[in-house]
Parts: structure tokens; sequence; C-alpha cells
């Protein structure tokens, strides 16, 4: 299969594009295109990291009941780059494979639409990946992310992993920023 080349200049311009078609009080989903860098298992000092970019899509929220508590569907689509084989070779699966993945889940939020701490939120989302590493070794994983979400920015801190449901499971976990649109 032969991968197909975007030309940078093609990727700038479908870029503006979607700024265009987007604008900040157009009604729809709020688009976020996030980087970040990610860290396998818990001892940061060991992995020297990897690159991973997402593209993210937050719909309309809705009320939970009668509570301050609002959801909102999530989807998200993202890739992390390989990093070579770890130090000692202790897994089964090697480092090298660079990770596409998709999520849909739930973002939830708390608050009155005006208080300084509405922005916050939490996100659970179901997770398919490609390939196996150390850190994502199962079929499924979830990805969890607590962050901040101003009006054309985010800032969050995520994770990926499988919750324990297939060894090895040292799962992923990043700083991610971005611009939202």
């Amino acid at each position: 299969m032969k991968a197909i080349a975007i030309p940078c200049h093609m990727a700038v311009f479908a870029l503006m594009l979607s700024c265009i078609a987007f604008p900040a009080k157009a009604a729809g989903p709020a688009i976020s295109i996030e980087g970040g860098w990610s860290f396998m298992g818990q001892d940061f000092t060991a992995d020297k990291g990897a690159a991973a970019a997402f593209a993210e899509a937050v719909f309309d929220d809705y009320s939970i009941g009668n509570t301050a508590f609002t959801w909102a569907p999530d989807i998200t689509a993202g890739w992390m780059s390989g990093r070579g084989d770890p130090p000692g070779g202790r897994y089964n699966y090697s480092t090298r494979d660079d990770i596409w993945l998709i999520a849909g889940g739930l973002r939830f939020h708390y608050g009155a639409a005006w208080a300084w701490y509405r922005p916050l939120f939490f996100s659970v989302q179901p997770t398919l990946h490609t390939g196996r590493t150390p850190g994502l070794s199962g079929s499924y994983e979830f990805t969890l992310t607590l962050g901040w979400q101003a009006a054309h920015w985010m800032m969050g801190v995520r994770h990926i992993s499988n919750a324990g449901l297939h060894l090895p499971n040292l799962g992923e976990t990043m700083l991610v920023g971005g611009v939202t649109f």
C-alpha cells in the first residue's frame, strides 16, 4: 500500500479553509488540533517520549437532570510516533510502531456557564488503535483527559491505557495543547 503525501502548502490551505468554515460563533462541534509529548509507563525518566498529535471534535453539551453537570459527545483521532526499542527488551512488544487511534466518548463539565471553573473538563473515551507497544498492548484502550477548554485553545493531561485488561499495561501519559476552531 503506497502512502499518500500531502504537500505542506496544501495542508496550510486546508487549515485556513477550516477556519473559515468554523467561525467562533457557528453552531456545530468545536474542533481542536492538539499536539504534545507522550511518555510510556510511570517512570518518565526512563522513557525518552514520543510525539503525539490529535484532532478532536466536541459537540453541544446537555444537562444531566437538574444538576450543574453537563455531558457532550467527544470524538478524537490521533497519532503517536514510535520510539525505537526500549532498553532491556523486557516486553513482548516493540516500541517502534507508530500508533493511530480513534476514540469516542463523553466530555463532562460542572457549573454555570459564567463560572470561572466551567472550562475545566473530564472526558472518558473507549479507544481503538493500530500497532502494539508495551504502553498500548490491548485491542481496546480507554482515553481519559483532564483539561481546560477556552474559546480558542485547550490544554490537558491525557492518559491512554487498557485498565489492566491485557498485560503489559504501561499506558501512555501526555501533556497536550491545541487550538480550537
